[in-house]
């Protein structure tokens, strides 16, 4: 199908480009960006006057729920989620039930995917066999399967030794490994960050330094073994001072914060609400602080949904008892552009957290916008609204914070390989 798209504001952060043109789309890909060629004879025409039209976002988190969780999500909700929220590309963690620790699982998940026509999807792969933290995985055939990396997803890996040796075997055969750091002693039986929230509500405490001792040990390890490394979901201010020091010295590690962490904190618990029960735990506010002011400045490299879909009866339970997670995929857009409105930033800066940038961390060729390429791109109108209402939202998990909140931007038309995947009439 060719599709010309006339009058938006084109943001492609990788080249710098922001520019009122038009976009010419045919057999899946971009033909041209400004001037059509002469002979272009599109079957659909978009008037994108006032819309900006940007990469399809890359979203480094999204649990899927599929295979083993599908009383929680299933592929199909899920991904439907994700292109109504602009999300083109997507990461699923490795935890799903069994773990992705077996070629098969791996080929049937990106088969399912494809079938669907809906958001591409990388799977991550299972750093330790069933996620235990006591055998690696065959890291060489699953990434012959089509994963991408390899994690712990949010299992322990206590045994120092074991994390050593994956990253020896991953830095044999250049394969990037994704840990969230958090010790798993420190952590244990914890549901909120430690600070004055947890002590009035009588919470059980997670401290700070349950992420960064973990950090110290990666980080020594990336030092001994020149390992590729991506940390996910940093939570604290001495985390990100961590990583920055560790990025000065040229150390190989990437790493994102979600986008619950860039605008919440432990205070937004209030009167026990589960809904900001999650992992890693809500800091203080110093430490949001911290969290944006490094995604600023480039020592955070990426911007993530974390999306953890949790059914209602798993959350409507007291805030230790209820399960951690929220939904995502289809706020990543709007609380980013909030974020920008809210420090400054230009647009294409941040939405650079959101295409560009995952996409390198991935090493694909996704997240941005030149002839040739696959014609993956989000239309938006920046003037418009999201409102975060349950009965609207796509995905079948249905709880966020922000719940009750109308937030900045509305996804107009989302593409994928030159088919539109998702469209929002002007007016709703």
């Amino acid at each position: 199908m060719k599709i010309h798209i006339k009058n938006a504001r084109i943001i492609d952060p990788a080249s710098g480009l922001d520019k009122v043109e038009d976009i010419a789309i045919a057999a899946g890909r971009i033909l041209a960006l400004g001037a059509t060629p002469p002979d272009f004879n599109a079957n659909r025409v978009i008037d994108a006057t006032g819309l900006v039209a940007c990469p399809g976002l890359v979203d480094l988190s999204a649990r899927l729920r599929e295979p083993g969780f599908e009383y929680k999500a299933t592929l199909e909700s899920e991904l439907l989620a994700a292109v109504a929220g602009g999300v083109t590309t997507l990461v699923c963690p490795p935890d799903t039930d069994p773990p992705l620790d077996e070629p098969g699982l791996v080929e049937m998940l990106k088969y399912r995917a494809r079938s669907l026509n809906l958001a591409r999807v990388y799977p991550l792969g299972a750093l330790t066999q069933k996620l235990a933290g006591e055998r690696l995985a065959e890291m060489a055939v699953l990434r012959d399967a089509g994963c991408i990396a390899f994690s712990q997803a949010d299992a322990p890996l206590s045994d120092t030794q074991v994390l050593l040796r994956a990253l020896e075997y991953a830095a044999t055969f250049d394969i990037p490994v994704w840990l969230r750091p958090q010790d798993a002693h420190l952590s244990r039986d914890g549901v909120a960050h430690d600070g004055a929230v947890a002590t009035r509500l009588g919470l059980r405490a997670i401290p700070a330094c349950a992420e960064t001792v973990a950090l110290a040990t990666i980080l020594l390890l990336v030092r001994a073994t020149g390992a590729r490394v991506h940390l996910c979901r940093l939570s604290s201010r001495e985390a990100v001072d961590m990583v920055r020091r560790a990025r000065h010295d040229g150390l190989p590690v990437t790493c994102d914060v979600s986008i619950n962490h860039l605008h919440l904190c432990d205070e937004d618990i209030g009167w026990f609400d589960a809904n900001c029960r999650l992992v890693p735990p809500l800091r203080s506010p110093q430490d949001r602080a911290a969290l944006r002011a490094g995604l600023g400045d480039g020592t955070i490299d990426a911007l993530c949904s974390d999306h953890t879909p949790v059914d209602d009866d798993a959350k409507q339970r007291p805030f230790g008892e209820a399960e951690p997670g929220a939904t995502g995929l289809e706020l990543l857009l709007p609380l980013t552009l909030r974020w920008a409105q809210e420090t400054g930033l230009p647009l294409k800066d941040a939405l650079a957290r959101v295409t560009s940038l995952p996409a390198r961390i991935l090493g694909v060729d996704h997240g941005r916008l030149a002839p040739g390429l696959p014609a993956d791109l989000c239309l938006f109108d920046p003037a418009g609204k999201t409102p975060v209402d349950a009965r609207l939202l796509r995905s079948q998990g249905r709880n966020t914070p922000f719940l009750g909140q109308s937030l900045p931007g509305r996804v107009r038309l989302t593409l994928v390989e030159g088919h539109v995947v998702f469209e929002q009439p002007a007016r709703t």
